[in-house]
């Protein structure tokens, strides 16, 4: 099946070979049906659009989510159920990524969750009321979803051999759309006459933009899988919950999808408590989020260098529990050096997502670690907003929510080390790659 074959496109594919004593099958195409030249570049590009549209979905309506609120008459119920399907989503749609891949091809699946965002995000704008807001939105999630498991996925597969240098652009794609969609939807409503509903549509076209690049490439994907040899059918072997490396993963996954969606949602607020303006206070959540873009390509290619990345989970762990402490001690003296350090820590996710494509042998392998991996850590993360949230109401301030932040960075250090180590999902389940 195309999820169980290795391709490099620097390198020619050859006929297929039987297994050898102390050798692997070789599974590459026969030479007739080498990968076309154009797909390289191509891909490359559609992979970076892709990630650009990994978050302004929910960035770009965060932004507008007050104007928004009050143009579809949301209850206070309803606007806080909004917040939390973003994660829901995340972890439901991201399960039967698998599926869908063996079926039709980790290319032609990205192709459609593309389409489905750029349709989502054309659709929620003309809702008339936050149930069909609500539906647009799950749509443009769900094919965030699907994208967001398989594109480490497309890297193994057609970049085994640079899986930190392209998870790092793609990552760096990622944050860039992250922080776009949040600093520039208000200035672009304003430029466009103010209404929230242009402000949300805007992204649609973003969106629909990276469509096209898929579409040849689930083409040439379908025409190889036309071509190729028949597979045997995959046998995974014992069930992927069984690895231990890949628990650590997921939880690993899911305390530091906490960690950001804490960040995104209350560091302005904690600065604005502590005596900041709203406007600094905005400034500096936007310092948080643009540390992400260029580290979010220096990182994957680091650990993709490194055996054991524990080192660097433990480095931006301890980055995290400066931010915290220093948010703990003087969070509006020293606003400038915790937003840069909260910032830092949170590239925790471009180093998971390498490590998912690391942890596995073969894009098989990739896409049932990717998706239980992500599927189980945005359950994990879904509590941690509200919890945090609650803390602070109840408390009065920000001194408990800030010692719980910090003390889940320790259990995140510490599955960070175990998800490092050099060792993978098919070793440990006994699985075939």
């Amino acid at each position: 099946m195309p999820d169980e074959e290795i391709q490099t496109l620097d390198r020619p594919q050859t006929v297929n070979r039987p297994q050898t004593a102390g050798g692997p099958v070789d599974r590459t195409l026969p030479a007739a049906h080498t990968t076309p030249r154009w797909l390289g570049p191509v891909l490359i590009v559609a992979i970076v659009l892709a990630a650009l549209n990994l978050r302004p979905a929910i960035t770009s309506l965060g932004a507008l989510f007050e104007e928004t609120r009050t143009g579809l008459h949301m209850s206070g119920a309803v606007a806080g159920l909004i917040t939390s399907v973003p994660a829901l989503c995340f972890a439901v749609f991201g399960v039967t990524a698998p599926r869908l891949s063996r079926r039709f091809g980790p290319a032609a699946v990205v192709c459609a969750g593309m389409a489905a965002v750029a349709a989502g995000l054309l659709i929620r704008p003309f809702a008339t009321n936050a149930a069909g807001f609500l539906a647009a939105s799950a749509l443009s999630l769900a094919g965030i979803a699907l994208t967001n498991v398989l594109l480490p996925v497309i890297v193994k597969r057609w970049f085994p051999d640079r899986v930190g240098t392209m998870t790092g652009l793609y990552s760096m794609a990622l944050a860039a759309g992250t922080s776009l969609a949040a600093a520039a939807t208000v200035p672009l409503t304003s430029a466009l006459g103010g209404s929230w509903r242009t402000g949300l549509l805007i992204w649609a076209v973003l969106a629909a933009a990276a469509v096209l690049p898929w579409l040849p490439i689930a083409a040439a994907s379908r025409r190889e899988k036309a071509a190729a040899p028949a597979a045997p059918r995959e046998d995974s072997g014992p069930s992927i919950i069984r690895s231990r490396t890949a628990w650590a993963l997921a939880c690993y996954f899911g305390l530091q999808a906490t960690g950001a969606y804490v960040t995104m949602g209350w560091l302005p607020q904690i600065f604005r408590d502590a005596g900041v303006s709203a406007s600094t206070a905005g400034v500096l959540l936007a310092v948080t989020m643009v540390m992400g873009v260029p580290l979010a390509f220096v990182i994957p290619g680091l650990a993709g260098r490194m055996r054991h990345q524990g080192p660097i989970a433990v480095a931006l762990g301890l980055f995290g529990l400066a931010g915290y402490l220093g948010l703990y001690l003087a969070p509006a003296a020293g606003a400038w050096a915790w937003a840069l350090l909260l910032g830092i820590s949170n590239c925790a996710f471009p180093l998971v997502i390498t490590m998912i494509g690391l942890r596995a042998k073969s894009p098989a392998g990739v896409v049932k670690l990717s998706a239980f991996a992500q599927s189980t850590g945005y359950l994990i993360s879904i509590p941690g907003p509200l919890v945090i949230g609650t803390l602070y109401q109840h408390s009065g301030g920000w001194d408990l929510p800030l010692a719980l932040m910090a003390g889940l960075l320790v259990p995140q250090i510490a599955l960070g080390v175990l998800a490092g180590r050099d060792r993978t999902i098919e070793d440990e389940c006994g699985m075939r790659n």
